[in-house]
Parts: structure tokens; C-alpha cells; sequence
């Protein structure tokens, strides 16, 4: 890959803001979208949400990206409700981090507007 650099750097950014937003509980609920999106992009999920307490993710992962169309409000979209413990958040939010092109080019869009809204987050 002729840009590994430029994508091990991306890859570094998010883990280091995991790793920011993973250190407390009170730090974890603060940046519930960043860990949401984050998941619904690994699992191809719909309405995640995370209970911090209890350690779980409840989700509905779509089955069949056949029947999405972008045309149209798609309100029958075969799913499988799904509810996840995990035992680590930061490890469990590491294990969804993909590393193909497309996803370090989302991952590049979102660090990009976490910059905008916070500049610290990211050197």
C-alpha cells in the first residue's frame, strides 16, 4: 500500500482517541456518538445503543445490504437484533477498528470533523 504511513497515522489517531474516551465512565458517556458510530460501522447496525453500566450494546445488524436502496425511506430492512456484552471498552472499541481503504477514508472524515468541533483531540 503505497499511503501505509498516511494510514497507520489515521489508525494511531483513532486509537489514541479511544483510548482519551475510554478512560473514565463519566469521559466514556461524554463521547457515546464517537462509540456508536464506531460500532455501527464494523457491525452494519442500526440503532445502536450502549449501556455503560451493564456493559452491553444492544443493536440490530443488518442482514441483507441487497434490499437497502438510497433512493428511498427504508423501513423493512432484514435485521438481527443483537445484544453484546463486552468485558473492556477500549478493547472491545478496538477490536471494531477495520483497516481496509474505505474504512481509513471514513475514519480520515470523521477525525477531520472531530477537529473542527475540538482542536485539542487531534495534533
Amino acid at each position: 500500500m503505497e499511503n501505509s504511513g498516511l494510514g497507520d497515522r489515521i489508525l494511531e489517531q483513532i486509537e489514541g482517541l479511544i483510548c482519551k474516551s475510554t478512560r473514565t465512565q463519566n469521559t466514556a458517556e461524554e463521547f457515546k456518538s464517537l462509540h456508536e458510530i464506531l460500532i455501527r460501522k464494523h457491525y452494519n447496525a442500526t440503532d445502536v445503543t450502549i449501556d455503560y453500566h451493564r456493559r452491553r450494546v444492544k443493536m440490530n445488524i443488518v442482514t441483507d445490504d441487497s434490499a437497502y436502496d438510497p433512493n428511498k425511506v427504508n423501513t423493512e430492512l432484514p435485521t438481527l437484533p443483537t445484544n453484546l456484552w463486552y468485558r473492556n471498552l477500549y478493547d472491545f472499541l478496538i477490536s471494531c477498528i477495520d483497516h481496509d481503504r474505505r474504512s481509513l477514508a471514513f475514519y480520515s472524515r470523521m477525525i477531520k470533523g472531530l477537529q473542527i468541533e475540538d482542536p485539542i483531540l487531534v495534533p
